[in-house]
């Protein structure tokens, strides 16, 4: 069973001890830092990263974005569950 299988509509993400989601004002960029690396996440990863607070869960997040974006909200999670599994994956989220 993979990472993204074992995420839930309940499913709570959130970035975990050491890493942080910060804007760079210098270079007008986000980045995903953590130990010993840094990712440069795209628009839709910002969106995402954002929300995962602690406090929202998987169908928060994803109502949220479908709604901001008037996007379907089963494209949405289908493309936020294989966000956060590849995050997981990497140790980059808890899940």
């Amino acid at each position: 069973m993979g990472v993204e299988t074992a995420i839930q509509p309940t499913t709570i993400p959130r970035l975990p001890r050491g890493v942080r989601l910060k804007h760079d004002a210098t270079r007008d960029e986000w980045l995903l830092l953590a130990p010993e690396r840094v990712v440069k996440p795209n628009p839709s990863a910002i969106e995402v990263l954002k929300r995962c607070d602690g406090k929202a869960n998987v169908a928060e997040i994803v109502a949220g974005l479908a709604a901001q974006f008037s996007a379907d909200p089963a494209l949405i999670e289908r493309d936020v569950r294989a966000l956060l599994g590849e995050l997981a994956s990497k140790r980059m989220l808890d899940l």
